[in-house]
């Protein structure tokens, strides 16, 4: 996947939410425009092609140019759907935030 193409059906407004995506989002203190920040400023760090229905990645982006978020992004092309997104911790990542613990 590629980051600009996402970027850019984001910045077209071409995004698809779940109530499931909603519901979490909320859950976790987090807001549309959180995510959409995190995938504006974002950079894939994980790569999912076999995902179904669609292809997906995992974005680490910031909300608010300080506020770390993963999101979790599929597309077909014409447009984004948005899986889930969270606040990253270093339970699961290194430090970077980027890379996930192994074991």
């Amino acid at each position: 996947m590629i980051i600009e193409n996402i970027q850019k059906l984001c910045t077209d407004r071409k995004i698809r939410w779940s109530a499931h995506s909603l519901a979490r989002i909320q859950e976790r203190g987090l807001n549309r425009n959180d995510v959409i920040d995190c995938i504006l400023s974002g950079e894939i760090i994980e790569d999912y092609p076999e995902d179904s229905p669609h292809p997906s990645c995992l974005i680490l982006g910031y909300a608010d140019s300080s506020k770390a978020v993963h999101s979790v992004v599929g597309t077909d092309g014409e447009y984004i759907y948005i899986i889930t997104a969270y606040i990253p911790n270093t339970n699961k990542f290194e430090k970077d935030l980027k890379t996930r613990k192994r074991g």
